[in-house]
């Protein structure tokens, strides 16, 4: 066999360095790629029903691979619902959290009667069931970690539900309303009626309710739906606030500054907070804000 000489084994060696680097994989990316499959425990999707009131509520959960038990994310829809932020509870599940969206009473087929007061009914009613023993065992749920992660009213309704649920350990409102705040353009007249008929004009999916008893039960809840009231109960848990900057609807700096600095004034507040450059929808930024989701939900929802 040839002698190799000192300086072709360096580069002996530094060429099979190179080979070994390219072949390390990347750190894994839950938002742009699918996890190893597990065979034994793999992902499922499946139908769920939950009960609010005696009332079905229709969902579905995204289950995570492997034996776990999984964190749980519970994704809750806007007002009406027409983006249900299904891709985020894809990627959440790839990052190995189990997802649950479900559509409120009377929203797109669910029984009974939408309200306001109804929907966080039944953010607590799913909140309790996912956590059930059997449900927990059934779809390996970790009771002891779940988060809420809402866009638009649904950010309302999960913040205001984890400022109130002890079993909610941490939040997201994904360009939140405060609705808090509708009460004050609901104290005349004629903003009560614009505000009710923009409202109807939004309810197709919905049954049970009305543009006119949506805004009396805004006025009837002024200080409860005021998000910037449970600033105190919300800095004692993770929370994420994400503002679209162009947002017609939930405009940032009525509903998500105010409620940020709220927040953040609190002594130990847990608060991470950004500003896509985008739509109420985030329609353009989709990775961006699953990068935002995922990242939060990994890092900080321990």
């Amino acid at each position: 066999m040839p002698r190799i000489s000192p300086p072709m084994l360096t580069l002996r060696g530094s060429l099979l360095l190179l080979v070994g680097l390219g072949c390390a994989r990347a750190p894994f990316d839950p938002v742009t790629a699918d996890p190893p499959a597990d065979t034994e425990h793999p992902a499922t999707t499946s139908e769920v029903q939950f009960e609010s009131d005696g009332a079905r509520m229709f969902g579905v959960i995204y289950q995570a691979a492997g034996a776990g038990p999984h964190p749980t994310a519970i994704v809750l829809h806007g007002f009406p619902g027409n983006e249900r932020n299904l891709d985020l509870a894809q990627a959440i599940r790839r990052a190995g959290w189990n997802a649950v969206f479900f559509h409120y009473r009377g929203a797109w087929g669910s029984d009974g009667a939408f309200s306001f007061d109804h929907v966080l009914a039944d953010v607590a009613a799913v909140v309790q069931a996912v956590g059930a023993a059997d449900f927990a065992t059934q779809h390996r749920v970790d009771a002891a970690r779940i988060a809420l992660v809402g866009h638009s009213m649904g950010g309302f309704a999960a913040l205001l539900s984890a400022s109130e649920l002890a079993s909610v350990d941490c939040a997201a409102s994904l360009a939140g309303a405060n609705l808090g705040l509708w009460s004050e353009v609901i104290a005349s007249p004629e903003g009560a009626q614009q505000v009710a008929r923009v409202l109807d004009g939004w309810s197709g999916p919905l049954r049970g309710t009305s543009g006119n008893e949506l805004v009396e039960e805004v006025r009837a809840n002024a200080e409860r739906f005021d998000l910037r009231r449970h600033a105190k109960e919300l800095a004692t848990k993770p929370i994420l606030l994400v503002a679209a900057s162009r947002d017609d609807l939930a405009v940032p700096a009525l509903h998500h500054d105010p409620l940020a600095a709220a927040i953040a004034a609190q002594p130990g507040a847990r608060l991470e907070t950004a500003v896509l450059d985008s739509d109420h929808a985030f329609a353009d930024r989709r990775i961006e804000l699953a990068h935002h989701v995922v990242g939060w939900l990994t890092r900080e929802c321990h």
